[in-house]
């Protein structure tokens, strides 16, 4: 009959400018889709080069190695008799496009450029790309000599375009056009595509996967068709992750589900599905059907080649599923674990040093490195032999199988609790106890000799000893003598992350996790370069109230039975002195207006310094990445105050109700 279409999504944890690795990461999908029956192979976008590239584009080299790339995927024999949908970087009419290269046989049929770009929030395409604003457009691409000389081919249409199949007609879509309310999939619907595919570099948010299932649903329940989106997955060089999810649908509903968080590099979705679904689909809606009467039509390439066999009536059709979706403590539990993966092997470090305080958030960071050792030691007894490899490596031991997530976590995660004189007992006890429950090597320290020797050097000097304010000392000397321990925590945990390997005998060292959530960075409550000044950190990207409902995820799927009386516990940063053995200090972030504001403005300044986080939120205060704001204000806000204080006078006159004065 010709009907039944058989196509692949791919997922691929694609790395920066990784062009070997990319490569084969491209290969190895396209020989997957081939085995699967696919005669159409869709894969992220810009995954010859890898998505996170920034500024690299302005770099010819990032063009000329992404043309040496492609050169090698059309000589592949993989490459036959299957069309290969990949992404890249070029320039036409000397002006940098984000692009689709769709090839079949050494041939390529159309370079199709990206039309709405990504700038908002973490993206910056149009600081290195152009969209193409010629609707409908099409024009004549020449090729480079590599291109050239295995294509034999000058010049290759480029533009806006379709391909038109010997059973169908198909038509790109590129990530953000997705998302944008004039998206080409409904003019092309409309003029007879019937496949329409989504080439993507779209990173996890905390509860975004909803909504791009949404849209890829949605994009066909109106007009019919199949949607084909394609994903990057994994940590490719920088904060983000992209969480895959490769799908495909038709008619509104999802047929294929790829997963959110995995360790595999490479996964591929194949999915079979009757045209004559969507045909009849389409027939039955007669405001789409006069809509469509009156279309500008595409341009048409024309493709010999098909999607379907001619002789398809046994072959198995796929039937609609229910899209299967993460609680938020999942997300929290899966998606920074796998970014820690990403990034431990491949900066070849030998583990991570945390320090743990006995605390919610230096707890949920632990916690999620004790998520990472799950999902390598899953992943092995699923087969996995890359992630097999990069554990032996990383351990330095060649016959190494990791089978027990504690036993894993001992050998790459060291924890250290740094007491002080206004160190408790129980926090001691509450960090040496989950220590133990997640198996990490766990050192007991004490800083206060190294504060007295930093104090001392100022004394000797100044003639002057600062005393905290319960012995009768000022504020400022009160806020100093709390930074000096905290800074000191600091380069002891550096001190210990480069040599506690060493002292154990064992090679290379370790990267510094910190562990000061998103509320913290917002209101600026850390001391600069203090142990929130880290490599990474997991958390940074998590509101509070996320990583409490995350540690009452782990107390009931870890058994982590030391995370209840760390939940339990009242929050304290342990800076200065015990009143009767027990904590003085407790702490509290205000909840009113001007509060907030003034210490945003006061704090703004530490967010130059933050470590890099992990971006869980449609927020960030990273500074001059996502939050573009200045660091120094007048702290005053005397204008948006005296605002604030009519508009609350206006309110108690007109409601005759009393409201509370911002007594801070």
């Amino acid at each position: 009959m010709g009907r039944a279409v058989s196509v692949a999504a791919c997922a691929l944890n694609q790395w920066a400018l990784d062009f070997e690795g990319n490569a084969e990461r491209i290969l190895r999908s396209i020989s997957i889709a081939k085995s699967k029956g696919a005669r159409y192979r869709l894969g992220p976008e810009l995954e010859i080069c890898g998505y996170g590239c920034a500024d690299h584009y302005y770099e010819s080299d990032t063009l000329l190695h992404s043309f040496q790339v492609l050169a090698k995927l059309l000589e592949s024999p993989a490459t036959q008799d299957i069309i290969c949908d990949v992404g890249m970087p070029l320039m036409h009419r000397n002006v940098r496009y984000n692009c689709r290269v769709i090839f079949l046989n050494k041939k390529i049929l159309l370079i199709r450029p990206k039309i709405s770009l990504a700038n908002a929030g973490n993206y910056r395409e149009l600081r290195w790309f152009t969209p193409w604003n010629k609707a409908r457009h099409v024009e004549e691409y020449l090729l480079p000599r590599i291109i050239q000389e295995v294509t034999g081919q000058d010049t290759v249409p480029f533009g806006d375009a379709v391909l038109a199949t010997k059973d169908t007609c198909l038509g790109t879509e590129i990530c953000e056009e997705l998302w944008a309310p004039n998206s080409p999939h409904i003019e092309m619907g409309l003029d007879g595509v019937e496949i329409f595919t989504n080439a993507s570099g779209s990173h996890h948010v905390l509860r975004k996967a909803h909504t791009r299932v949404d849209l890829v649903n949605s994009a066909t329940a109106k007009n019919g068709g199949i949607y084909i989106l394609s994903n990057q997955k994994g940590c490719d060089g920088d904060r983000l992750y992209y969480d895959g999810c490769a799908m495909i649908s038709m008619n509104g509903e999802t047929v294929a589900q790829g997963s959110q968080f995995s360790l595999d590099d490479v996964e591929v979705l194949v999915a079979t599905l009757d045209l004559e679904d969507v045909r009849s689909y389409r027939a039955e809606i007669s405001s789409r059907n006069l809509a469509a009467s009156k279309v500008n039509p595409f341009a048409r390439i024309k493709v010999n080649f098909a999607l379907s066999c001619s002789d398809d009536l046994t072959v198995p059709i796929c039937v609609p599923i229910q899209w299967r979706h993460h609680s938020p403590e999942e997300e929290i539990c899966l998606g920074p674990a796998c970014w820690l993966w990403d990034y431990l092997r491949r900066s070849k470090q030998a583990g991570f040093l945390l320090p743990l305080s006995g605390g919610i958030d230096s707890s949920a960071t632990a916690c999620i490195v004790y998520s990472m050792c799950h999902q390598v030691c899953l992943a092995v007894k699923n087969g996995n032999v890359e992630v097999l490899a990069d554990a032996r490596r990383i351990v330095h031991d060649e016959t190494y199988v990791p089978e027990d997530p504690r036993e894993f976590c001992k050998r790459v995660f060291t924890t250290c609790y740094m007491a002080s004189e206004n160190s408790s007992q129980d926090t001691r006890n509450r960090a040496k106890l989950l220590a133990e429950q997640i198996g990490s090597y766990h050192i007991n320290l004490n800083i206060d000799a190294a504060v007295k020797a930093i104090v001392g050097i100022f004394s000797l000097v100044t003639g002057r000893t600062p005393c905290f304010s319960v012995y009768g000392g000022s504020s400022r000397e009160n806020l100093a003598l709390q930074n000096v321990q905290a800074r000191v925590r600091m380069v002891l945990a550096y001190l210990f992350a480069q040599l506690t390997l060493w002292t154990r005998g064992m090679p290379g060292g370790l990267l510094v996790l910190g562990s000061a959530n998103v509320d913290e960075s917002l209101r600026g409550y850390l001391t600069k370069y203090d142990c929130s000044s880290a490599d990474i950190n997991p958390i940074g990207g998590i509101s509070k109230s996320d990583l409490k409902n995350f540690i009452q995820y782990c107390i009931e799927n870890f058994q982590l039975t030391a995370l209840r009386n760390i939940m339990a516990a009242p929050p304290t940063a342990e800076l200065e002195p015990l009143v009767d053995g027990q904590v003085s200090q407790t702490d509290e972030v205000a909840s009113k207006v001007k509060h907030f504001f003034r210490m945003y403005s006061l704090n703004r300044h530490k967010m130059t310094t933050l470590t890099p986080s992990y971006h869980a939120e449609n927020y960030s205060p990273d500074d001059n990445r996502f939050d573009l704001r200045p660091f120094l204000y007048n702290t005053t806000w005397s204008w948006q105050f005296r605002c604030i204080d009519n508009q609350v006078s206006h309110l108690e006159k007109k409601e005759g109700i009393s409201v509370a004065e911002d007594t801070d």
